[in-house]
């Protein structure tokens, strides 16, 4: 614990939340004062922290202090606080009007970002509208004189021929190929002050190691007024440009907000800058700073900073290091994290929906809190994402609202109504509703049960929502423990917030966890963590420099400049304690995006600990491998200004004797899962003295918290603590024989989060770029026939089509494997999409060894598998072999040895024995990734193993089965209502590939079964070219469309198809015979099998229907190949518009952002924007394409494998079509414009060209009808103009890239 100073007046800590502001007074020798009031109460008050410290002084001065009176803070030592002002204006886009200044070249970079669409089934596809109000080219242009993050680092360049060169302040060496244009930026900011805007953003290329460009417009925009310049060099001294660019806007848009309102703050305290009282600010890193350097971007998320770092010092003993679990349960949303010792920052995050470079501590965030509305849909339980919010809120509320968990807990007692004050319904003077709740809690459970044929009671039905809820928020907790190796059973549990003190003993027996710890302020614990927070100042800057002995004398020197620097900050900021630094370097292994911040603290070896660290983090350690310093940083903290608590652990090892139970307050009847309804007593927690046990069940409740005891458990009164001692809930009865609707929901998690911890696994172990960086894989589990259970959302194109890989080995080993065995196959023959896609296939053994009990599998794109071209995926292959290594069904692991010998022999020698082709470029990549694959699969059936542990091998079966079942429900309910609402049964459609070969489709639909026939007949014969789909393919397609059209959270396995029936002619373009060239069938013709389903649908209009696949490279030793798909418009629909920019249909792969490119490969991006007007018109116009203009700068052989280049993407009901996409080879200076068509390989040399524009969406209904007026640069939806983001830590990073890929 820290060392106390003696407190020299009144510590104020506030936390301004969104509903809540909550204060904590800390008085000399005195009781805390605490005050919890609205944050937004205009009849009362005008600014809620202000009214909290006047409430504080009026309390602690024994006097009345009128409110609207200024306020003298003479007994005041410091004021410290969170806010939600800039969370605020982010989410309700309401921050300051601000202009973009970037890059010629650029202008709608942000607004693309990395090309993915937030929700992968989303056909009205919404991502967060711009926060600049308009954007201006800067003139200038920078670029690397190597390739300094890559082997070609020695690369001679050989174009352009810089103006002139520069060093810049990483070291490395810059060519300025066109200099600033003074005279035409300060044109364009003229023009934008003389329009009224005020606040800039200036975000240049690589201005993080050369920001002279930056500073000269700062000087520009200075002299002609603007009030708030923010420069992405000083906001980030990082590489990537969309992130920093992002935290420029982010920071130029709120500061000017977080400005005025301390000002207006500040206003309340008439002698606040005379006085020695400091006031202090909370930042997402969980530190504090000046209010006069608080920042918009780092303010975004002090409230749950400051909640960490309250469990953080409270619940934590450096003695006993048992690492805790912070659960922060709110109205509408939760919040995880995990501390262990030392607080865990992330570098670059998303929030809000927008990608930023700032130090936040590591805070997950996801959509179940108390106001999660319980919602009954195709035989499954759902709580949230969706929120009641505050207004109608829960049914309870008397405003008309939704049942919710709130009501769920409140119809089972663990709610006391008239603990509430009476402020509800529409005159706000009203108790709780809890008949409401009954009475609708009745009419669902009558729903459920006539859907279900059995014959539960409501108060099962609300336990059951109970559970599912439970069942959601114990994920992220196992994503932050189990997925990264850590046994969540051995960790403590702090529980804070409003509502989790009646989830907390269920969620610790779910998890085997023993012991949660609420502190007497776990309602209030942020405000009470900005309390205990340090003051603390970053510096850092870029290095970019190999690890070696020859640059620790500079690395050493620079830490003590910066150190030295941080330091005189916290001094010059009047911080007289003791200061603290800790130093870091930011490492990663040369060619790889995976940096990690390591200690580089005297006596710490940097490199044995980054090694180590990655070894621990990602289970390999790549050997022959470069360490590249990306950055050096330090972090200053000023200690001292704390508070110190009795340690809750030395208090409970103290405490000998039991001190008598007071006589409860309440007797009320509680429900519990296994022994119905309790009559349960009621304390008053601060009727318990320290010492006092309750064995549950029991309610402990005080002013702004219900604490539920479950039966068995034991909770302990210490002095600033209830500790709960959580006993093993006994193991629940499942029937084998019948469905239960609530496990069925329970089981649906459980599955789901299998699959995705698979990914994690197979994310962390693998090596190269497109598993571990663009996460081109998908993991699965199969029952025993191969039916899939579970798939997490990976990639679309795979969804669905690995059960045909795992039944085809099914049928070729049947009999013949054993317990350990592992499969590898990637032909088409066998269920594979494109020789690159390598299928890992692992069954599963009963513990007698002899039957397979289910299947796990992992499928990840190879960076490179054999053939005529690097990337095995040539644009002009005709048959199969030209494509790469091919295996059917090989062995690749038994009694734990993997065949390295012959695996390297088909991967390297058989390939090669073709004319003109070559075996693998990459083998040590292949085996390492086949590796991590397996594990992925090991860490399922370790999974799976654990919850038949838990539930039998009958039960789990039953619900593997089953959850295909509510899947099922779900389609045939979809073909119903197609059927019933189109009025038709039959449904046709047809589209041309480019080269004429028909896609024709006709749907017979069977409403009375809720089935369809999806027959294919009169599809083109096979193609000899390389956009031949094995029939797997066309199987993700159908599944794909039909999630999107379901347009609900149904699980994604065999159940989907299961009304389904597809005919395929044989020997067609969607069912190619075994010799056939596919590798385009999975990145072109599934998005034209998607488009050619929604046509007959009617659902939308066509999308650009193609991947525009790149590829550029060097044959030979020393050589390299770089592969990357390029978005384009969406299709609009009956109430949207399309957006342009983004990945549609079967893709959704992120770009490589431009500073990255340029690090890596020796080109130059010349331009990376919109197609304007690309999107076909109507009353809701498509999307608009994209232009993607690269230079290269030494000759290399470039490929383009795309559609859409002869045939429009259709537009609907009137809509107009988009516009083709074509693909220009510019010569050198200009001389010579080639259309390349849609599939071509050029080789090229420097000062050469390849501009791509990709298609438009097409767009729907007839213009004249009043066409939509949407914000630009892009198209957003038209029904919901606001982006709602569901979490921001590192658990949603990952699960957002799987969704991206």
């Amino acid at each position: 614990m820290p060392i106390a100073i003696s407190p020299k007046g009144l510590r104020i800590s506030i936390d301004r939340g969104g509903t809540f502001t909550d204060c904590i007074c800390k008085v000399p020798a005195g009781d805390d004062v605490v005050v919890k009031i609205l944050s937004v109460d205009p009849n009362n008050y005008h600014d809620a922290p202000t009214e909290a410290i006047r409430q504080v002084l009026q309390k602690y001065r024994g006097r009345e202090i009128p409110r609207g009176s200024l306020l003298d803070l003479e007994d005041v030592e410091w004021i410290r606080m969170g806010t939600t002002v800039a969370t605020n204006a982010l989410l309700e886009r309401q921050g300051e009007r601000t202009a973009l200044l970037i890059t010629q070249g650029f202008k709608d970079l942000l607004c693309i970002g990395n090309q993915s669409r937030p929700f992968m089934f989303d056909l009205s596809i919404k991502r967060p509208e711009p926060l600049y109000d308009t954007v201006c080219e800067v003139p200038e242009r920078v670029v690397l004189a190597r390739c300094t993050d890559s082997n070609l680092r020695n690369l001679d360049m050989k174009y352009p021929k810089g103006l002139h060169t520069e060093v810049g302040v990483s070291g490395e060496e810059l060519q300025i190929i066109q200099p600033l244009d003074i005279n035409s930026t300060r044109k364009s900011l003229t023009q934008l002050y003389q329009d009224g805007v005020r606040s800039v953003a200036i975000c240049l290329m690589h201005s993080y190691i050369y920001p002279k460009h930056e500073l000269q417009i700062r000087d520009l925009a200075k002299a002609i007024g603007f009030e708030h310049i923010s420069l992405s060099s000083e906001v980030s001294q990082r590489a990537k440009i969309v992130p920093r660019g992002n935290s420029a806007v982010v920071d130029a848009y709120l500061t000017p907000t977080i400005e005025r309102y301390l000002n207006k703050f500040s206003a309340n305290f008439p002698d606040i800058e005379k006085s020695n009282m400091k006031l202090e600010f909370m930042q997402s890193d969980g530190g504090l700073v000046p209010s006069k350097k608080l920042s918009g971007l780092r303010s975004i998320l002090s409230g749950p900073a400051g909640g960490v770092v309250g469990y953080a010092q409270t619940c934590f003993d450096s003695q006993n290091p048992v690492p805790v679990i912070g659960f922060d349960m709110g109205g509408t949303s939760t919040d995880v994290s995990r501390f262990s010792g030392s607080l865990q920052h992330l570098f670059e995050t998303n929030t809000a929906g927008v990608n930023i470079q700032s130090p936040q501590l590591d805070i997950n965030t996801i959509a179940a809190g108390g106001g999660s509305i319980l919602s009954w849909r195709d035989g499954l339980m759902s709580v949230g994402p969706e929120s009641a919010s505050s207004h109608p809120g829960p049914a309870c509320y008397r405003k008309g609202g939704p049942l919710t968990l709130t009501d769920a807990n409140l119809a089972l007692g663990r709610l006391i109504p008239e603990r509430f004050p009476a402020v509800f319904g529409p005159e706000e003077n009203e108790m709780l509703d809890y008949d409401i709740v009954i009475s609708k809690f009745a009419i669902l459970t009558e729903i459920i049960n006539r859907e279900t044929n059995r014959s539960l009671l409501w108060s099962e039905v609300a336990e059951g929502f109970i559970k599912v809820a439970n069942a959601a928020m114990c994920e992220p907790i196992r994503s932050l423990t189990e997925a990264r190796g850590h046994n969540p059973s051995l960790h403590n549990l702090s529980c804070f917030g409003g509502a989790g003190g009646q989830h907390a003993c269920s969620i610790a027996e779910m998890l085997g966890i023993k012991r949660v710890l609420i502190h007497k302020y776990s309602s209030l614990l942020s405000a009470y963590g900005i309390g205990l927070a340090d003051v603390v100042h970053e510096a850092q800057k870029p290095s970019a420099k190999i690890y070696d002995d020859a640059i620790l004398p500079e690395i050493q020197s620079n830490l003590d400049d910066i150190e030295q620097e941080a330091c005189q900050q916290l001094l010059n900021d009047g911080f007289l304690g003791m200061i603290y630094c800790s130093r870091f370097l930011n490492m990663r292994y040369d060619g790889s995006d995976t940096a990690m911040m390591v200690s580089a603290d005297v006596g710490v070896d940097s490199l044995r600990t980054f090694i180590d660290c990655h070894h621990k983090e990602f289970g390999f350690t790549p050997t022959n491998r470069k360490v590249i310093v990306d950055d050096i940083r330090v972090r200053a903290t000023g200690r001292g200004n704390t508070d110190t608590e009795i340690s809750p652990f030395e208090e409970l090892e103290a405490l000998k004797e039991d001190v008598t139970l007071p006589k409860p307050e309440l007797i009320r009847p509680v429900y519990f899962s296994q022994s119905g309804w309790l009559s349960t007593p009621v304390y008053s927690l601060n009727s318990l003295l320290v010492g006092t046990k309750v064995i549950g069940p029991a309610l402990i409740i005080d002013n702004t918290q219900t604490i539920l005891v479950n039966p068995g458990s034991m909770a302990k009164r210490l002095t600033n603590m209830l500790v709960l001692e959580i006993e093993t809930a006994a193991k629940e009865s499942v029937s084998a024989t019948v469905i239960d609707p609530i496990q069925l929901s329970v089981f649906r998690h459980r599955f789901m989060g299998i699959a995705e911890q698979m990914g994690r696994m197979l994310q962390k172990v693998s090596v190269s770029a497109n598993i571990k960086e663009r996460l081109d894989f998908s993991c699965a589990i199969f029952t025993p026939e191969g039916n899939l259970v579970a798939n997490a959302p990976h990639v679309p194109a795979m969804i669905g089509s690995m059960a045909f890989a795992v039944k085809s080995q099914i049928d070729r080993w049947d009999g013949k494997l054993q317990d350990g065995d592992v499969l590898l196959s990637n032909s088409p023959e066998c269920g594979g999409t494109h020789l690159p896609d390598l299928t890992i296939i692992t069954p599963v053994f009963d513990e007698s060894g002899k039957d397979i009990i289910f299947w796990a599998a992992s499928r990840g794109h190879h960076a490179d598998v054999g053939g005529i071209l690097p990337g095995s995926m040539p644009p002009t292959s005709r048959e199969l072999w030209e494509e790469g290594a091919i295996f059917t069904s090989f062995l690749l692991v038994r009694n734990g040895k993997f065949a390295e010998a012959e695996f390297t022999r088909l991967m390297v020698e058989e390939p090669a024995k073709y004319p003109g082709s070559s075996g693998t470029r990459c083998l040590q990549d292949n085996i390492t990734d086949l590796k991590a694959q397996v594990a992925a699969n090991n860490c399922g059936i370790r999974l799976i193993r654990q919850l038949i542990e838990e539930y039998t091998m009958d039960i789990v079966q039953v619900y593997m089965n089953a959850i295909q079942d509510s899947a099922e429900l779900a389609i045939r309910n979809l073909f119903k209502r197609l059927s019933s609402s189109r009025n038709t049964s039959s449904l046709e459609a047809t589209d041309f590939m480019d080269d004429g070969t028909a896609i024709c489709l006709k749907i017979k639909i069977d409403s009375t079964k809720g089935s369809a026939v999806f027959d294919f007949t009169g599809t083109g014969p096979e193609v000899y070219g390389n956009w031949n789909a094995p029939i797997a393919i066309c199987n993700s397609a159908v599944l794909y469309s039909l999630r999107c059209l379901v347009n609900s959270d149904i699980p994604l396995n065999n159940g989907c198809m299961k009304p389904v029936q597809i005919i395929i002619p044989p020997a067609s373009l969607l069912n190619p015979t075994l010799e056939a060239a596919v590798c385009a069938g999975n990145v072109l013709t599934s998005q034209r099998l998607v488009d050619v389903i929604f046509k007959a649908f009617e659902a939308c209009a066509a999308s650009q229907g193609c991947m525009n696949n790149f590829t550029f490279g060097i044959n030979g030793e020393g050589g390299f190949g770089y592969y990357e798909t390029i978005a384009g418009g969406s299709g609009a629909g009956p109430t949207w518009a399309g957006t342009g920019g983004v990945h549609t249909n079967m893709t959704n792969t992120r770009i490589t952002d431009p500073e990255t490119l340029e690090r890596r490969y020796p080109v130059i991006l010349r331009q990376f924007s919109l197609r304007e007007g690309s999107g076909g018109a109507g009353k809701y116009p498509g999307g608009d394409g994209i232009i993607r203009d690269v230079e290269f700068r030494v000759p290399m052989s470039a490929s383009i494998l795309s559609e859409r280049r002869s045939f429009q993407p259709y537009g609907m009901n009137g809509g107009e079509n988009g516009e083709r996409g074509q693909n220009l080879w510019v010569k050198r200076g200009g001389r010579r414009i080639i259309n390349l068509g849609g599939k071509n390989s050029v080789r090229v040399e420097a000062g050469d060209r390849m501009v791509i524009r990709t298609p438009g969406g097409g767009g729907y209904g007839f213009e004249r009808e009043g066409k939509m007026s949407l914000p630009l640069p892009f198209k957003s939806s038209t029904e919901t103009l606001s982006f709602t983001p569901v979490a921001n830590g590192s658990i949603e990073m990952s699960k957002s890239l799987a969704e991206q890929v």
